[in-house]
């Protein structure tokens, strides 16, 4: 297959005047080293990571578009806050896109390389929202025979985060999880996989209709934080459970401190498990997440034996090692169309993901909807 000599990417873009840019960047097709791939990219999903590169602290409610097809840009003004927080990424254009799949289109000289030429191929390696990324070839996971892009693209993040999720359970001695906005696509997946596994999960919503949505996977242990009854019914599921562990995608606020007081309001119920310094059994807050972009306020309240830190994938993936890794990528890529299926509320160009009215949709993060770029769709 002859490739093209330039090929779309989409760049992000702070300039020091204060203005947020999106657009579609034409770039030289690289020529692949021994161990690398070229991957045509036909699927990649808009995941709540990639709006934090594409956006950051920007209002986007003021966004406007300008322009069409390859031409097409879209800016927003950022306040002086946001210009505080994300100084550091002033006038560096930033490639989007952590996760997606396509064909492998070039390969360099590698075995492991040539050995993928033709496949199509799931890639977690940065850039991804553009008609061709070159990444390494051990970045890929082949897709089973018959599975198409849009099958794989959602391979990674969500699907490794969760098993991740178990894996960091079961590497520091706990038994059971607490998961904060549960209903997430991410969440679902949660569900499925500690049914499978026998693990008991206490999942955290704020509306009737999430919870609906868990009722309807089988979830047992579903809490609604919007209820007046909420830190009651948490303590009694975290009883139910006996779980010492939470990932909290909310971030902010304090509901991390609730989840911490809960955890040891439930200890206090079992004989022995209490001393004058609180419950003896480690209690600890994952945040993984940054809905809430409020200051992450702690009530101390729950003995001494607890924690709450950051939580992030890839930093797991490089602590627990290729063989944990290779692992998990292999059971996603059996189960990539039962428990670790993806449905998306749209598919859109990459011309279309800059359209205003579209990042209004997709920026509103509502539950259950999830979004698909596609690069080869007609720009």
């Amino acid at each position: 297959m002859s490739l093209p000599a330039t090929y779309l990417q989409m760049l992000s873009t702070l300039t020091a005047d204060g203005e947020l840019r999106l657009e579609l960047v034409e770039q030289q097709m690289p020529t692949p080293k021994p161990g690398q791939v070229i991957i045509q990219v036909e699927a990649t999903p808009i995941n709540p990571s990639d709006l934090g590169v594409m956006f950051g602290m920007t209002d986007v409610s003021g966004a406007a578009t300008a322009g069409s097809g390859a031409s097409t840009k879209l800016a927003a003004s950022v306040s002086d806050q946001g210009m505080r927080v994300m100084k550091a990424r002033i006038d560096q254009p930033l490639p989007v896109g952590n996760e997606g799949a396509g064909t492998v289109v070039a390969a360099g000289d590698s075995k492991e390389a040539q050995a993928l030429m033709g496949k199509t191929v799931a890639a977690m390696g940065g850039g991804m929202y553009g008609q061709y990324r070159c990444v390494d070839a051990i970045m890929c996971m082949p897709l089973h025979e018959g599975d198409t892009a849009k099958d794989g693209a959602s391979s990674f993040v969500n699907p490794l985060t969760a098993l991740s999720m178990l894996e960091t359970m079961r590497m520091e001695g706990h038994t059971a999880l607490v998961h904060t906005a549960a209903a997430s696509n991410l969440g679902q997946m949660l569900n499925r996989i500690c049914k499978d596994d026998g693990v008991e999960l206490v999942n955290i919503v704020r509306k009737q209709e999430q919870a609906d949505i868990l009722k309807g996977l089988g979830a047992k242990h579903i809490v609604n934080s919007s209820d007046d009854t909420f830190f009651a019914d948490l303590t009694d599921a975290i009883h139910a459970t006996g779980a010492t562990l939470a990932f909290d995608a909310t971030g902010g606020g304090t509901l991390a401190s609730t989840i911490l007081s809960a955890m040891e309001a439930a200890a206090a119920r079992t004989p022995g498990a209490y001393s004058i310094y609180g419950s003896v059994a480690h209690k600890q807050v994952y945040l993984y997440g940054g809905l809430d972009t409020s200051p992450t306020v702690l009530t101390r309240g729950y003995g001494m034996a607890w924690g709450v830190g950051g939580w992030l994938l890839p930093n797991f993936l490089a602590k627990a090692g290729l063989e944990v890794a290779g692992r998990l990528r292999t059971r996603v890529a059996n189960e990539l169309k039962t428990t670790f299926a993806s449905h998306y509320t749209d598919e859109i160009s990459l011309s279309e993901a800059l359209q205003a009215d579209i990042v209004a949709r997709y920026q509103a993060k509502t539950t259950g909807e999830k979004f698909l770029v596609c690069p080869q769709k007609d720009i």
